[in-house]
């Protein structure tokens, strides 16, 4: 390939080249050139500042939007593209210089100071609390939000209970083919579908909470997260994947890109850092199967804003206001500890050897396609029995703490036409959680052989050592295990630390029962 350009090229470049204005390169005072390098950056409306970082948003056709970071040369390509860095001689002509490494650094070091903040990047309506939709394109600084894409949508101005029950049937009749856990089935045209003159189980509820928090998750605060679960053995297949995909086109426009968890111990929190680094406004979590999953980011990053996370391969934490809608997908999937009040649970099981041989009408390509072509109108039936749930009385669930903004948005509307409510379904999920059992059982055990007598490790029970150290670990062990339990309640009792009374002896511990 012949890498030369043509005179006539060479010339137009030139000339491209002596249009751009000059940017004077002081040695002795680059925070100056570093400040007018960021004003241009800014201007293009491209460039901005997520938790410390510089990232510029990609906004190509047929790609999904994102926030990717600019590293030093990056500012150094795009710098030359927007100035001509020039140094003076002593007779106060210009000269071309390359802009220096130094300043390039500077400027990415302390992005946070130059650029605006950038904390997600929606591309849906933006929503409030008055029921107010308005779409917009580029940065919005009320939000700090990116949008672009934002489709039409024909939403009633004061929509009524017969109109949000009709949207809420659209919906439904568009996933009726889906293996819900607890559906009531038929079958129509061949197919085994959803029963949908019946209200929706509980694990239908959850997807349609799920569906609807994802679309209104840039503009809330908090939201949980969700995950879809399938049997372990006969779960591939089932649909976790394309229900995800499905939610997200409609929500977004675009599918986002899958990750796994990785094998290799802590890779698992530098991936999810990653990801949620890029801004978009989804994240997804796919295939961890047979596994109670635990994750300290998606904890703090889903009840906490700012969150602060580590960026791989520095040393530097990053603060996210993060607004991504994270999904989390696998077969034999449960959540372990403090995770479980943070996601909603939608469990599909096909009930059949081969889930894979399970199709739709127009085959999974099809349903997609078909998605896609009806996002606008799909959008606007979420949106409007969101509408309707902010300008009427709504039925209210059970408490979720940290999520009382969503819970109004989202999920009374949903109660309110019937649907379950899935944060009661958390209870059950904590129930499953293989760690909140092992503290079941031990207690249980403790209450057998100790009831409330104060106990020292040395004097626990050999059956209550063997639950707590099932691999025989030693006594330091069961010591430190025991101890970060103290405070903690589970199976109806609590278990409370005495500190030593004197400078050589031990702690001992009590369990007491409490009222449920």
């Amino acid at each position: 390939m012949n890498m030369q350009q043509s005179p006539e090229a060479a010339a137009e470049a030139l000339i491209s080249r002596a249009t751009l204005p000059g940017l004077i390169i002081d040695k002795g005072d680059l925070p100056a050139a570093v400040r007018a390098v960021a004003d241009m950056l800014a201007k293009t409306g491209k460039v901005y500042n997520q938790g410390g970082f510089l990232v510029r948003i990609y906004n190509e056709p047929g790609e999904a939007v994102r926030a990717v970071p600019v590293t030093q040369h990056g500012v150094t390509m795009w710098t030359h593209e927007l100035c001509r860095p020039v140094s003076l001689d002593d007779k106060g002509h210009e000269k071309p210089v390359t802009f220096p490494e130094r300043a390039a650094k500077m400027l990415v070091d302390t992005a946070g100071n130059l650029v605006p903040a950038l904390d997600g990047i929606a591309t849906g309506p933006l929503l409030a609390d008055d029921g107010t939709i308005r779409s917009q394109e580029g940065y919005d600084p009320a939000t700090r939000l990116y949008c672009a894409r934002a489709p039409r949508v024909s939403v009633p101005e004061r929509p009524s209970r017969l109109d949000a029950e009709a949207a809420l049937l659209k919906l439904r009749a568009v996933f009726e083919t889906f293996p819900y856990a607890d559906s009531q089935r038929i079958t129509a045209c061949d197919l085994d579908v959803v029963d949908l003159t019946q209200p929706p189980g509980e694990a239908e509820s959850a997807f349609l909470a799920a569906l609807l928090t994802a679309i209104c998750r840039p503009s809330l605060t908090l939201a949980p997260g969700t995950i879809i679960t399938a049997p372990e053995i006969s779960g591939a297949g089932s649909g976790k994947g394309l229900l995800i995909q499905a939610i997200t086109m409609i929500a977004y426009g675009q599918t986002p890109p899958a990750f796994t968890a990785g094998t290799e111990k802590g890779e698992l929190e530098k991936r999810i850092a990653s990801e949620l680094l890029q801004s978009g406004p989804a994240f997804f979590l796919d295939n961890v199967n047979g596994t109670a999953l635990k994750s300290d980011t998606l904890a703090s990053v889903i009840t906490e804003r700012p969150a602060r996370v580590r960026v791989f391969g520095e040393t530097r934490m990053a603060e996210l206001n993060s607004t991504a809608w994270i999904a989390i997908t696998g077969n034999g999937l449960s959540i372990s500890e403090d995770l479980a009040r943070r996601f909603l649970a939608v469990e599909l099981d096909p009930k059949c050897d081969d889930p894979e041989a399970r199709d739709f009408p127009e085959g999974r390509d099809g349903f997609l396609a078909n998605i896609k072509a009806r996002r606008a109108e799909l959008l606007s039936a979420a949106l409007t029995i969101w509408r309707w749930g902010r300008q009427n009385e709504m039925q209210r669930g059970k408490p979720l703490g940290s999520f009382e903004t969503w819970a109004s948005w989202v999920r009374d509307p949903l109660i309110t036409l019937g649907c379950c409510d899935p944060v009661e379904a958390i209870a059950k999920a904590k129930a499953r959680d293989p760690f909140r059992l092992r503290v079941s059982e031990l207690f249980e055990a403790w209450w057998q052989e100790h009831r409330t007598a104060p106990i020292k490790i040395a004097e626990l029970h050999d059956s209550v050592r063997a639950i707590a150290d099932p691999q025989g670990r030693g006594r330091q062990y069961v010591a430190t295990f025991i101890g970060k339990l103290s405070g903690t309640r589970a199976a109806g009792f609590v278990l409370t630390r005495q500190e030593a009374s004197g400078k050589w002896g031990s702690a001992s511990y009590q369990l007491r029962k409490i009222s449920t």
